[in-house]
């Protein structure tokens, strides 16, 4: 007897897909919509079901193409995430989301200005800074993959909250890379 036997059969079927509905999985995709992304065990955790179940029912969504396993650095936990859609063109919609993400980024840094006296003590100092440095593309390049590399530890607390500290708080780590163009009056200096 596996455990889709357990589930009742005048529970519907979903007709587009062919998986029955099923409470487990509905609590799973629930969750998923609100942490973002859970392994087997974690899900057990909050739902209060065993590992083996949460990682069957897991499993069933993802063949059913609900749920996709989530990018991880190896090691035995498996984490689930809501499938990702990828839009059709790329170019576009990565100059919106970059247009998008520019506007978000300085909105919440004039709130954060404005706002910074109200929160807790030990969070009302920023690390902002700034640099202008002579790089080459190359170096550029180098520069922005040491700053991945330092972040890389972190990056899964944003899809995994419950790898989240308990004091830890989302921060913004807004970091551009970009080469300082001429103004004209100095191309006429030049000359």
């Amino acid at each position: 007897m596996t455990e889709e036997d357990n589930i009742p059969l005048d529970r519907p079927r979903n007709a587009a897909d062919g998986l029955r509905e099923h409470e487990v999985r509905a609590a799973l995709m629930d969750l998923l919509a609100e942490v973002g992304t859970v392994t087997a065990t974690e899900a057990a955790a909050r739902l209060g079901h065993s590992s083996g179940l949460c990682s069957f029912h897991l499993r069933q969504l993802a063949r059913h193409g609900h749920i996709e396993e989530a990018p991880h650095s190896g090691g035995r936990a498996r984490p689930w995430r809501l499938k990702q859609h990828t839009p059709t063109s790329d170019a576009p919609m990565e100059e919106q989301f970059g247009d998008l993400a520019r506007g978000l980024e300085d909105e919440s840094w004039q709130r954060w200005l404005t706002e910074r006296d109200q929160v807790p003590s030990e969070w009302r100092r920023d690390e902002a800074f700034s640099a202008v440095a002579y790089l080459t593309p190359e170096e550029m390049s180098r520069v922005a993959d040491a700053i991945r590399q330092a972040l890389a530890p972190y990056r899964d607390r944003e899809q995994r909250p419950l790898a989240r500290p308990d004091s830890a708080r989302p921060v913004a780590l807004i970091t551009r890379l970009f080469p300082l163009l001429p103004h004209a009056t100095d191309d006429a200096d030049q000359n």
